[in-house]
């Protein structure tokens, strides 16, 4: 294993336990080193050893520790040993069958997210290292009690940046589905065709939170997916729920799985851009008692802040004018570059262009299957709000 030598200006964040290495950090022309990405490396600052990582020498990102000593180090192990303490630390929460597996560095696996469905695993590969350790990987995988079929989501645009290809691979039944369940909902998941790896559990315990207070309500749920919040609403006693999304076959599943929840007949899905929506729901009088705004991430890069952060504002206004007296709204942003402060603050700036008054009365955050490593606030990214609206 090549030893790879890193600036002092890096030191502090690695010894506090952070996992990542720039370009910039690198002692020396990393360009001229003749590393291949993907190749295991020693990280030493000064002396001092802070074991092996893989390096990607074409990337911002140049080396990703792995929190394991160089001397000696074997992938199988290894991948065996964070594998299991990731299994465990999710049976603590109670958490088996239906839950984010593995969540990247949180979980020690830089580069891989796992999410299970009963027997079908999707798994994330997003950097050149986890690529090359794919297939002791998929042994690995595969020796999970329970487990039946792998699909591979390695169609995540970020790979491009690695230099890998996009492809989405299933090592075993080709049709590949599951049902899960929250509460009394339940949701047929296609995990080789859904977004990202085909169902969010990161807003799992916010549902379990919020959905309590929605019965008899009227409800809507912008950029709604699989019905998550819609159908959940329903199910927890709400008097009827409209789902918006602007994909057809999200709104097709949304249909499927209000029949296989058993409340299709209190639940209207809507093929429509969230905005466009917004405008014909007030052009036509109607209201909601209680209103969900949980769009995808409309900042992906720090250089999109700004017309991201108004795009919140403006969805958030446009919700704010939907909701009659004494309604409540719940907006959230997976947006990791708008803080929570950020979004505060477009909460605000919505209410005042709506002429509203606005109480928080619940902090949201992803749930306990994601856990944020304290060193990596790169690993925190869902954040919102249940609000009282005045």
């Amino acid at each position: 294993m090549r030893v790879l030598s890193v600036k002092r200006e890096a030191e502090r964040r690695l010894r506090i336990g952070h996992a990542w290495v720039y370009a910039n950090e690198i002692d020396g022309k990393l360009g001229s080193m003749g590393l291949i990405p993907g190749e295991l490396v020693e990280i030493v600052c000064r002396d001092q050893s802070y074991g092996a990582a893989y390096v990607n020498p074409n990337t911002l990102i140049a080396a990703r520790l792995l929190r394991a000593p160089a001397h000696g180090f074997e992938v199988d192990t290894w991948l065996a040993q964070r594998l299991r303490a990731a299994i465990e630390l999710r049976a603590r929460l109670g958490l088996r069958d239906q839950c984010r597996l593995v969540f990247g560095e949180s979980d020690g696996l830089p580069g891989l997210v796992i999410d299970r469905y009963g027997s079908v695993l999707s798994a994330q590969i997003t950097t050149a290292g986890m690529e090359r350790m794919r297939a002791p990987l998929a042994a690995a995988l595969k020796k999970i009690a329970g487990i039946g079929t792998i699909v591979w989501r390695n169609d995540a645009s970020s790979r491009a940046l690695e230099g890998l290809a996009g492809d989405i691979e299933i090592d075993g039944a080709a049709d590949a589905t599951a049902v899960i369940s929250e509460a009394d909902a339940r949701f047929a998941i296609a995990p080789a065709s859904g977004q990202k790896t085909g169902w969010f559990y990161d807003q799992r315990d916010n549902r379990a939170r919020v959905l309590p207070h929605l019965k008899g309500l009227r409800v809507l749920d912008l950029f709604s997916y699989l019905g998550g919040w819609g159908i959940g609403a329903v199910c927890a006693g709400a008097r009827e729920a409209w789902c918006v999304d602007s994909s057809e076959s999200a709104v097709d599943a949304v249909r499927r799985n209000a029949n296989l929840s058993g409340v299709a007949d209190r639940l209207h899905a809507v093929k429509a851009d969230a905005f466009d929506a917004c405008r014909q729901f007030k052009a036509d009088g109607q209201a909601f008692d209680a209103i969900v705004v949980d769009p995808p991430a409309f900042i992906k890069r720090k250089k999109d802040f700004d017309e991201g952060a108004l795009a919140y504002r403006r969805i958030n206004e446009a919700a704010l004018r939907l909701l009659a007296p004494g309604g409540l709204l719940i907006s959230c942003s997976c947006s990791h570059h708008f803080d929570e402060d950020s979004l505060q603050d477009a909460l605000r700036q919505a209410a005042q262009g709506a002429r509203r008054s606005l109480r928080i009365l619940m902090r949201l955050a992803q749930s306990a299957d994601h856990p944020e490593h304290p060193a990596m606030q790169e690993t925190r990214y869902l954040k919102g709000f249940a609000c009282a609206v005045l």
